[in-house]
């Protein structure tokens, strides 16, 4: 059985990535990206569908020992994790380097006392645990083969093969040091180079100190917010630059639910939020890339810009169950491609408008293609922006004036506004301030609820919805303004748990609730980090930086947030771990650090 969400750590390539449980088994890796088949999928199934488990030996049938104690190895994406047995503590290091060639995950074993004997157990399963590959040796190494891929296993420690796995036993002392390394390789070609272990381990480690250091964050919140940086980083696709929301697929929004849905791709939303956080702690490259990124998907169609996109820009992303799959704790259907892609959800406009806007305003060499693009998305809203969508939040019910939808639609007028009037682009001024001012006064007029002194979900409806924060975080209305006031207390009292926490939106259980869905969800950790900026935003500082560090308690031991908080079962639930949940809290620290409102 697969552990707690939290109970995972990531470590990646910038191309793919692992998680790995306490126990020191990882559940789930794709081969060679983070879209592919997976080659361990227990996380979503059960041992048969793949899984490397690596620590001290127990005795047959009992569970493995989980480790005492892991940590990320200073500032970087490289796991250890240490065991104290009877005879003696060993230390597993674990990391995936970044990659010129073939993807590799290596373990390394350190004897730290006494004499311990350890066992590697690897069952390798394609298609998401669905084909068993052939296993057999090639010139001492062992390597799985099954239609176009192999995986190669490397380690100087003996290996044996029983019950369509194969196994190791050995037992390290103080000082010694055990390698394991897998390989993908297209099994049409010749076998991957031999690897370096330990020469890998320092390049790995020289690499995420290197990019640690330009980070420009120095505040009282430094370790959560450059443990999110890294974690951000590990969801980038480095050929591309596109940025992945999470690395799973499926994992669910309530337990036992059917809220279960493929992260592995890009949405523009998530990346450009992403983006907005790395600029602001110093990371231009990646800004540069993902504009690059952008262009590329959008190409010579903005028109017809889709929410999200493949991590290199492939536009369809059809989904199918596999339903061989259990799912996490039985939370089926295990889904693979996303249904959403073709959804019109117009905040999208706003967001990565918003994004060109701060990589031009924080000096990101001009491109002249971005701000065409930008200039295009703008006259599609022209005729667009007074439709119906399905919002932020990918509704599979009927369309819906969402009153977010609009309020990004004002953004990306805005912002384009301003870049003509910096001189950069060349526009109908008069006729998009005119826009952007109709834009408002149809929100403000059909969004907000004068007698609760609120803006709801959509137009004509009661409901509320947690995106409305985003309103004074936009520049849409100030946070004085007793319109903005009034909502951020109703989404407290309406929309916040028993611990303070934000839903997105009401659900209806087992009925069909405002998003199509039947079944519940937890909290969504965004939400609640943006209740925190506007109570910032509003004076209410001391009570912002409560509910922030309440969130920070949140994360698991590593630092790691999946994508909601289940107030009852009180753990984490959704895809892990998750951008979109990252992102917000980096916004947040950067917030309360201006305001000076952090404790000590």
């Amino acid at each position: 059985m697969a552990g707690r969400i939290e109970d995972y750590a990531l470590i990646g390539d910038m191309q793919t990535a692992a998680l790995v449980c306490q126990d020191g088994t990882v559940d789930w890796l794709c081969l060679p990206r983070f879209d592919s088949h997976a080659v361990f999928a227990a996380l979503l199934g059960t041992d048969e569908h793949g899984f490397w488990r690596l620590g001290p030996a127990s005795p047959a049938g009992a569970e493995p020992p989980r480790a005492d104690r892991r940590r990320y190895v200073g500032d970087s994406l490289i796991l250890e994790s240490e065991w104290d047995t009877p005879r003696g503590t060993v230390r597993v290091t674990d990391f995936m380097p970044p990659r010129d060639g073939a993807p590799q995950l290596i373990r390394i074993v350190e004897g730290v006392s006494g004499r311990v004997p350890m066992r590697s157990a690897l069952r390798m399963r394609f298609s998401y645990g669905r084909v068993v590959p052939w296993v057999h040796q090639v010139d001492n190494r062992t390597v799985a083969v099954a239609g176009p891929d192999s995986i190669w296993l490397d380690t100087e420690a003996d290996t044996y093969g029983k019950n369509l796995t194969t196994y190791s036993d050995f037992t390290v002392a103080p000082g010694d040091r055990v390698a394991f390394t897998i390989s993908w390789q297209p099994s049409h070609r010749q076998p991957p180079a031999l690897p370096d272990p330990e020469g890998s381990l320092t390049l790995t480690s020289d690499f995420w100190r290197e990019w640690v250091e330009h980070c420009t964050y120095h505040g009282p919140y430094r370790e959560a917010v450059v443990r999110s940086l890294i974690t951000l980083k590990a969801l980038t696709y480095a050929p591309t630059g596109g940025i992945v929301a999470a690395p799973t697929t499926s994992l669910p929004e309530e337990i036992g639910g059917v809220r279960n849905w493929d992260y592995r791709y890009t949405w523009l939303r998530d990346a450009a939020i992403t983006l907005s956080s790395l600029l602001r702690t110093g990371y231009r490259e990646e800004a540069r890339a993902w504009r690059e990124w952008l262009l590329r998907a959008v190409a010579g169609d903005p028109e017809n810009l889709q929410i999200m996109y493949g991590i290199a820009g492939e536009r369809e992303l059809g989904e199918a169950e596999l339903d061989w799959l259990p799912g996490y704790e039985q939370s089926g259907p295990v889904r693979v491609g996303n249904g959403a892609a073709h959804q019109l959800q117009l905040d999208v406009y706003g967001e990565v408008t918003e994004a060109l806007h701060l990589a031009h305003m924080t000096g990101l060499a001009r491109n002249d293609y971005a701000s065409l693009l930008q200039l295009k998305l703008i006259e599609y809203l022209e005729t667009h922006w007074d439709q119906p969508d399905e919002g932020i939040w990918e509704v599979r019910g009927p369309r819906r004036h969402f009153v977010h939808s609009k309020v990004m639609a004002w953004v990306a007028v805005d912002r384009t506004i301003k870049l003509i009037e910096s001189g950069d682009a060349d526009g109908p001024l008069e006729r998009w301030r005119e826009m952007r001012d109709d834009i408002h006064h149809d929100v403000c007029e059909k969004g907000y609820d004068k007698e609760r002194n609120t803006f709801t979900q959509s137009y004509g409806s009661k409901e509320l919805d947690a995106s409305l924060l985003l309103i004074p975080q936009m520049g849409f209305l100030p946070p004085d303004d007793k319109r903005v006031i009034g909502t951020i207390e109703a989404i407290q009292r309406e929309l916040s748990t028993e611990d303070g926490f934000v839903l997105r939106y009401p659900t209806s259980g087992d009925e069909a609730g405002l998003d199509g869905l039947e079944g519940d969800e937890g909290a969504f950790l965004a939400c609640s980090f943006w209740l925190a900026d506007d109570l910032a935003m509003i004076g209410r500082v001391d009570e912002a930086r409560k509910l922030f560090e309440k969130l920070l308690a949140l994360r698991n031991d590593l630092g790691l947030l999946a994508e909601e908080w289940d107030p009852k079962l009180q753990r984490q639930v959704g895809n892990f771990p998750q951008a979109f949940s990252h992102v917000p809290l980096i916004d947040t620290a950067l917030r309360l650090t201006a305001s000076g409102a952090y404790g000590g």
